[in-house]
């Protein structure tokens, strides 16, 4: 077949197959990608809180995560789509990711000390660096995703990105549990009034170093396919357009077929308790599991919850890393969508069941099902996803949907610190359970709105040739 782009006769032949170790290899990076993560959303509240911030305008400044993520992701897949360069297709947006980054994760935690340097204010300029570490985040994530819809037959695609979340899985583990292992060696984790502590400080030192080697990794060991290459798949379908433009994001956005907006609801309520738990887990321990006082943020038992809390995330990041291994069997005898309603039920009844469970030793037993809905959601929605869309728009498609990750988590930003404050009287694990109700409604939608793949074989394939033509 002749393409549209080029006079070059294209051979019909199919994407090859990937070794295990080709996709451990193109996935490395998100493992420091998903380290920093983790620091993130296991001490972003108790930075803020340290720096002044009340519980509620916790959510309002996590606002910075979704807004960033709505911006960056779409433009990223779209110059992703378009990009041929020597580096590759997707390895320049994974570098630039992490360097920015690592300056993010080194300056988010001297939030004060730089403070003292410029005369500014500390939460604002704890926002700022929050926002450059989130922007970068996000740079370097939306490629990866892309990267596995470029480089994997379709048939393999639950498999990549299983192992991409088992690797998130392992990453988020380490960063989770960094300040709690640094403060075991000895280093404190009080923060004086107004600063942070310093085993918060060090881990995201740790976390910057980390993120920038395995990010190299992935883009020493991982060739990407050129446009020729690209071009000879599927009859010459998948060459990227010459001419694309950037206003046809929104053109994109009006195509996008019916099975991503189902599942577009079903992200809605996942990360709205996804959201949730991370920012007001802290708080929630502090005051419903520890007997605080919401306005006790310096106190060291303040500072025991944010530990505790990064080993809480640490434990469904590490629960995660077996079921992410069930996950393509499970899906094989139950569906795809079978198993992703299954890991939200468990999900939401982990969330609530936080309230119940008073001893904080035992709330490992609410991490299991957070787990398995974690490495589901991390998972499923795109194996599911990559049977709609055309490889051409791969890139872009996938910023798009993170669309359905963002707005939830924008909304509940907006809302969630009030509600905390005025409805619940700033007992946050109130709101926890919210979320895990939230979780519980996902699971809902998935069983009835979703189509599982050997439903709608016709219907899918229509809409990818809308999309393509």
């Amino acid at each position: 077949m002749i393409s549209k782009q080029s006079n070059t006769i294209f051979t019909k032949r199919k994407k090859p197959n990937l070794s295990m170790a080709q996709i451990i290899n193109m996935s490395m990076g998100f493992l420091g990608i998903q380290m920093a993560f983790g620091l993130q959303n296991g001490n972003a509240s108790r930075i803020l809180a340290n720096l002044g911030a009340d519980v509620h305008e916790l959510s309002w400044f996590w606002l910075v995560a979704p807004v960033t993520g709505l911006i960056v992701q779409p433009i990223i897949g779209h110059m992703g789509d378009n990009t041929w360069s020597p580096l590759g297709r997707r390895k320049p947006y994974f570098l630039i990711g992490a360097v920015l980054c690592a300056i993010g994760l080194v300056l988010l935690p001297n939030a004060a000390s730089v403070t003292h340097l410029i005369a500014a204010n500390v939460l604002l300029l704890a926002v700022i660096f929050l926002a450059m570490m989130d922007a970068s985040i996000n740079v370097a994530m939306e490629p990866f995703r892309a990267l596995v819809g470029d480089m994997l037959p379709k048939h393999q695609g639950t498999i990549g990105f299983s192992v991409q979340t088992i690797l998130i899985g392992i990453g988020a583990v380490i960063g989770s549990y960094l300040p709690d292992w640094l403060t075991k060696l000895g280093i404190s984790n009080v923060a004086p009034e107004g600063f942070v502590a310093d085993n918060v400080i060090f881990s995201f030192y740790v976390g910057a170093g980390f993120l920038l080697v395995t990010i190299l990794y992935t883009i020493f060991t991982t060739r990407e396919y050129s446009p020729e290459e690209f071009a000879s798949f599927e009859d010459g379908k998948e060459i990227v357009e010459e001419h694309s433009k950037f206003s046809d994001i929104f053109r994109d956005f009006a195509n996008i077929p019916t099975q991503m907006k189902k599942l577009g609801i079903v992200q809605f309520f996942s990360w709205f308790a996804l959201f949730t738990m991370w920012v007001f887990t802290t708080s929630a321990l502090a005051t419903h599991h520890f007997g605080l006082s919401p306005e006790d943020t310096h106190s060291e038992a303040f500072n025991n919850a944010g530990d505790l809390t990064g080993k809480l995330f640490g434990m469904y990041n590490l629960w995660a890393i077996p079921f992410a291994f069930l996950l393509t069997p499970i899906a094989k005898f139950l569906g795809k969508k079978q198993t992703h309603a299954l890991a939200l039920l468990s999900g939401g009844l982990g969330l609530i069941s936080m309230y119940f469970i008073k001893d904080t030793s035992l709330l490992w037993i609410s991490m299991i099902g957070l787990g398995f809905a974690w490495a589901s959601i991390l998972a499923m929605p795109y194996a599911m996803l990559i049977e709609v869309i055309p490889q051409r728009k791969m890139g872009v498609y996938m910023g798009i949907f993170n669309f359905f990750i963002v707005i939830p988590q924008i909304i509940n930003g907006v809302f969630g610190g009030p509600i905390v404050s005025n409805l619940f009287g700033k007992m946050a694990i109130d709101y926890i359970v919210v979320g895990g109700v939230c979780m519980l409604i996902g699971a809902v939608v998935t069983m009835i709105f979703i189509k599982s793949e050997d439903e709608t074989p016709k219907e899918i394939e229509e809409e990818i040739q809308q999309v393509h033509f």
